[in-house]
């Protein structure tokens, strides 16, 4: 506890500006655009539907013995639950949903929230998250960068049948349009055998069917991105088209921040980032009886961070969100618009086949035995 209140000023001391500044420059957000002169408004209701996760105390042990709040390590799983909860959000209630407070909101909203709550039973509980990072070489209790939360989404993904989500993490800075195609219209069966037999024929309705017979959709795809910009700084030649990201209508943000202090990047104004902050510790919520949950704590109501984009750590991981595949086959375009075709030092790779040197790709499966505690 006195580690995160030293953070916590420490934050609060170098990055927060209370207020926006009088400018004419627009702000965006999360592939929105605003006007601080005509929709200051508009904007801070923007960011404050945005689900917000801290750090949290007095949850059940992790793993039965282990800790009982992430304040101090947890803040990068945070950040990781922020981008998915937006991902969800779009999936289910769509971009342009409102959150107000004590308002009624729909099931869909209240069963999104249960997904994220501190509870070893949640699919994306701090306690999930922190089990399943140990696959991935980090102990409990030890800070994840933003690669190690990606791999761990995509790994607990598998056991989310409600959400349904199909999850691609960049290998080598490269994204495969091969590779996503196949995986967001593989049919939904277990065995990796009968992933790579089935052929898939598409209907003009943007059904599948494949030789078994099985009609499939298209998985609405999570795409993180991890990064590095730089080597101890952020390269400037990457700045622009790094803001152009959160321009595009499938943006879900990025993950980054400083060494060992994680922030959700939703946005920008000029040459400066605006992030939701989860070095905030609170205490653990549960559900009610009736299935809803008390949301007042997990939506940030006051002014939001911003900093310097030339403070950014380099190593960041870029979200976005394509529930169809006409989305993601618009992201495609603009990124070769605005991303791949102005730049001299590309951010990353969009290639349309899988390179032969890489390992064969295989859409990653549920596994027969589950992890110890996930």
């Amino acid at each position: 506890s006195v580690l995160s209140r030293y953070e916590n000023q420490i934050t609060i001391l170098s990055d927060y500006l209370e207020e926006f500044p009088e400018t004419d420059e627009p702000v965006w957000i999360l592939g929105r655009q605003h006007h601080l002169n005509t929709d200051k408004s508009k904007l801070l209701l923007d960011i404050s539907a945005r689900l917000w996760f801290t750090y949290r105390r007095k949850f059940s042990p992790i793993g039965g013995t282990g800790p009982s709040s992430d304040a101090g390590w947890g803040c990068m799983l945070r950040c990781g639950q922020m981008m998915l909860a937006q991902a969800l959000i779009c999936r289910h209630l769509g971009r342009d949903w409102q959150w107000e407070k004590h308002k009624k909101q729909p099931e869909e909203y209240h069963r999104i929230l249960r997904c994220f709550l501190d509870r070893k039973d949640c699919c994306y509980s701090i306690h999930q998250m922190a089990q399943m990072g140990v696959g991935e070489g980090k102990s409990i209790g030890e800070w994840f960068g933003p690669n190690t939360v990606a791999q761990v989404l995509k790994k607990l993904a598998l056991f989310d049948e409600w959400n349904s989500l199909a999850v691609y993490v960049s290998m080598d800075n490269t994204v495969v349009i091969e590779d996503i195609k196949k995986m967001c219209w593989s049919p939904p069966q277990s065995s990796s055998a009968a992933h790579s037999s089935a052929h898939v024929h598409r209907s003009a309705l943007g059904r599948n069917k494949n030789t078994a017979g099985f009609c499939t959709g298209w998985k609405p795809l999570l795409l993180i991105i991890p990064l590095r910009l730089g080597i101890n700084h952020i390269n400037p030649v990457y700045i622009d088209a790094f803001k152009e990201c959160f321009k595009m209508p499938q943006s879900l943000g990025a993950l980054g921040g400083k060494p060992n202090n994680a922030y959700y990047f939703i946005g920008f104004l000029g040459n400066e980032l605006i992030y939701l902050d989860p070095h905030t510790t609170q205490s653990f919520v549960d559900w009610e009886e009736n299935g809803t949950v008390d949301d007042q704590s997990f939506h940030c109501q006051q002014a939001p961070h911003r900093m310097k984009i030339m403070n950014l750590d380099p190593s960041v991981a870029l979200g976005f969100f394509c529930k169809e595949e006409c989305d993601f086959d618009n992201w495609c375009s603009l990124v070769q618009k605005e991303i791949l075709k102005q730049q001299s030092l590309r951010m990353f790779e969009l290639v349309q086949k899988h390179p032969p040197h890489w390992p064969p790709f295989i859409p990653p499966t549920k596994p027969e035995v589950t992890t110890t505690g996930a």
